[in-house]
């Protein structure tokens, strides 16, 4: 099922070190594809929704450099539909969104007093509340008038052509997942307290790649049930992808976070006493720690799973490397397109 390793990239941490000494290599693959054209006409539409939907108002310059049109596009390669590749962006902005406005960017209005209020209620949106009539239109009024609240509900509803209510429950639920690990990093910001490194990585598991992840079978338009899906090696196979995959976000993003922000490189420096390219180094050792994980627990899942799980494994290992070479081109991060990590 091609999960063997066939081609690692280079490793994250060179792009944040001097080359005075190698650096370990990032065990991931490389992209499957890399269709420009698909990526930017998905990418265009994003934008243009984005803006329809109030998100980003006078920064869109900035969203479209981030080109997540051609995240989508690179990590799932089991499409060339640019109408669902565009759903899953829309989902991902969102998500996206709602992280900058309501948890990180001061300048947006990010409050750690009020994240856990705005989460729920955001959430009653994401899955829908059913209120008593009597307060439902003042439920309404208030998502109404909140552009991320518009851009969930655009988004999910694009979602729902493309998903069975199983998958559009999973989505929900990792939904919920998200937000709780949004209001304990807010606890973090609110009381100025770094975590220690165990806890970092346990909101990081929680703060992981699934949300996007987990579209990766609406997108290859099959569905893998919700037995396997949710069977305990299952789980933990796809979680630790999950895992691996925002440690590569923590490897990238470090440079462009503020001083109050963490990322594991800083956890690190600040609970072991490394050095910053000691902590760099030591994330990616523990990227690969967990990648070698999955390979073997998708290996050993994949001799007796179904031939959906089969393909579902794959894929994860195709979204793993699309992801990667994301990060480590995209204008988010980089000034320029094109810079080798």
């Amino acid at each position: 099922m091609g999960l063997a390793p066939t081609g690692l990239g280079t490793s994250a941490a060179r792009f944040f070190l001097r080359p005075e000494s190698p650096a370990p290599q990032l065990f991931c693959p490389g992209p499957v594809r890399d269709d420009r054209a698909l990526g930017e006409q998905v990418n265009r539409a994003v934008v243009r929704w984005a803006e329809q939907v109030g998100i980003y108002p006078g920064r869109l310059d900035k969203l479209r450099t981030a080109d997540f049109g051609r995240f989508m596009m690179l990590a799932h390669p089991n499409t060339s539909d640019p109408d669902r590749l565009l759903a899953a962006t829309k989902c991902l902005v969102a998500e996206w969104a709602a992280d900058d406005y309501y948890v990180d960017e001061v300048s947006l209005g990010a409050d750690p007093m009020v994240v856990g209020s705005r989460l729920a209620n955001l959430h009653a949106v994401v899955d829908p509340a059913a209120l008593p009539r009597r307060y439902a239109a003042d439920h309404e009024e208030h998502h109404r008038l909140q552009p991320i609240s518009v851009a969930f509900r655009s988004a999910m509803e694009h979602l729902a052509r493309y998903t069975t209510a199983a998958q559009m429950g999973r989505f929900q639920h990792q939904m919920a997942i998200l937000f709780l690990a949004w209001t304990q990093e807010a606890d973090w910001h609110a009381n100025r307290r770094t975590p220690p490194v165990w806890e970092y990585l346990v909101q990081r598991h929680l703060n992981n790649y699934l949300p996007p992840m987990i579209l990766i079978d609406v997108l290859g338009g099959y569905e893998l049930s919700p037995d396997e899906f949710y069977h305990p090696r299952v789980r933990e196979a796809f979680t630790t992808a999950g895992d691996a995959a925002v440690l590569v976000n923590d490897l990238y993003s470090g440079k462009n976070e503020s001083e109050t922000d963490h990322n594991l490189p800083t956890v690190l420096t600040a609970h072991e006493g490394l050095t910053p390219r000691e902590a760099l180094l030591r994330t990616v050792e523990i990227h690969n720690e967990l990648m070698t994980s999955f390979v073997t627990l998708a290996a050993s899942l994949s001799a007796t799973g179904s031939p959906n799980l089969r393909r579902f494994l794959a894929d994860t290992w195709a979204w793993l490397g699309g992801s990667r070479e994301w990060h480590a081109t995209s204008g988010r991060y980089h000034d320029s397109q094109g810079e080798d990590s």
